[in-house]
């Protein structure tokens, strides 16, 4: 079948979304997400100046990871929630709303809540150059002492040796997994990333990694150079999809069936029931606390399958996928599901991102392509680029130039009810599509 590029003659049309003043606020005091500058002498300086210790008077559970990150924290704050527990979840990025990055017994911490403590950090950050992401950091960390939460989970944002959430000491480390991604910042090649997400264990303080098929040696040298007591997911627990059941520790629990599908939420779900084991001197757990879900989380633009079109309209799939792993997590689900039906995948991505291993995964089980420039940060790749990477790899139909609005409508009047629409490539992508769409009920 020959390959068509298909050029769109609308112009660009930048994405419209909700006003989000804190956002704004926020590069005020400190600049752009875009700038970053890795290290913990600032947030320990800041700290210091604004009184929090580093040795919170709550439990802290530190998740980092390359994948699997915002599912874990999910997890974890619906068991401590169902078991009677105040919990903070601090997560990163935002999707639609710069207040989700920061949950209060499963609710958004509201925006004057945020307001007012970014006015009192606003002097620390005129004196120390903070950034974004410590901002926001500090912030929410201060929230969730005003709140007198009785668990502080904490998502790593960057890396994690050097993130600052890294500045907090944590009474549980979770690396999820350990694969390429933000190798500009982590180091080349997987050995030199895992060397820096381990960099969250502490010496005697319970670990868990998540890489059950291929873990990364770094990570595991790590903890025994530091002599932290490393719990490994295959070897020291496990959990069996075909029972629910999670067993390690001495212990055996039976757990839900993961709040989102993909193969990987197991492995994300037995990390979080370790994690609950590991802690369980501190925050005692009962196991009908964890048999099913009755305070689940939102965790849109994660593996979500969503029908917005009716029975009578294609399938749509959701995710932030933006690296190799978490794509190949989505062909797995693609191979389960597609059968005889056509797939479309829109996908928009960032420059710094490894496009071509995020792409090839998808090739086989992708019949149309149609790309999306984003437009709300200097870091968007070309569509050009992108549409030229998949040429390259001989991928057979691909529309370039074609914006959001545009791209659903062709894929409404071309696919059938069975079909499948793909989304995925980036946060700033996914966020383009209708709210109401990932908060609907399943497909």
């Amino acid at each position: 079948m020959p390959r068509v590029r298909i050029k769109s003659r609308a112009r660009w049309r930048p994405v419209v979304s909700l006003p989000d003043t804190l956002s704004d606020r926020v590069v005020e005091l400190a600049g752009p997400p875009e700038q970053i500058a890795m290290g913990l002498e600032r947030m320990l300086d800041a700290l210091a100046a604004l009184k929090i210790p580093a040795r919170l008077p709550m439990p802290v559970i530190l998740v980092g990871g390359t994948n699997g990150k915002g599912s874990t924290v999910a997890y974890l704050e619906a068991f401590y929630r169902q078991a009677g527990y105040r919990v903070g979840a601090y997560i990163s990025p935002h999707l639609w709303q710069f207040t989700e990055r920061l949950r209060l017994d499963g609710r958004s911490a509201p925006e004057f809540l945020w307001h007012q403590l970014l006015t009192e950090i606003a002097d620390v950050a005129h004196q120390i150059p903070l950034t974004y992401f410590e901002i926001t950091t500090l912030a929410a960390v201060r929230m969730m002492l005003a709140a007198g939460v009785d668990v502080a989970i904490l998502e790593v944002g960057l890396g994690g040796r050097l993130d600052a959430v890294n500045a907090f000491t944590p009474d549980c480390s979770i690396v999820t997994t350990v694969d390429l991604d933000h190798q500009d910042w982590l180091g080349p090649d997987r050995a030199s990333i895992g060397r820096e997400k381990a960099g969250i264990f502490r010496r005697g303080v319970p670990a868990l990694y998540g890489d059950m098929e291929d873990p990364c040696a770094s990570v595991l040298a790590a903890a025994i150079c530091a002599d932290v007591p490393l719990q490994q997911l295959g070897r020291d627990f496990r959990i069996d999809p075909l029972l629910g059941k999670w067993s390690g520790f001495g212990q055996e629990k039976q757990v839900p069936a993961p709040l989102w599908a993909a193969p990987a939420q197991w492995a994300n779900l037995a990390l979080a029931v370790a994690a609950l084991s590991l802690l369980e001197a501190k925050l005692p757990v009962p196991d009908t606390a964890i048999s099913a879900w009755t305070q689940a989380p939102e965790l849109p633009g994660r593996c979500q399958w969503r029908q917005p079109w009716g029975q009578g309209g294609p399938d749509l799939l959701v995710d932030v996928a933006h690296n190799p792993q978490a794509a190949r997590q989505l062909a797995t689900l693609l191979a389960a599901r597609k059968g005889a039906a056509r797939c479309h995948a829109i996908v928009g991505m960032l420059a710094d991102k490894d496009m071509a291993g995020t792409l090839a995964p998808l090739l086989h089980w992708v019949d149309a392509w149609h790309v999306l420039e984003i437009t709300d940060t200097p870091r968007a790749a070309a569509a050009a680029q992108l549409c030229d990477i998949l040429e390259g790899m001989n991928a057979i139909t691909v529309s370039v130039d074609v914006d959001m609005e545009q791209a659903l409508e062709v894929v409404r009047t071309t696919l059938a009810g069975g079909d499948i629409l793909l989304c995925f490539g980036s946060f700033h992508l996914v966020k383009q599509l209708p709210m109401a769409w990932l908060q609907s009920g399943p497909a």
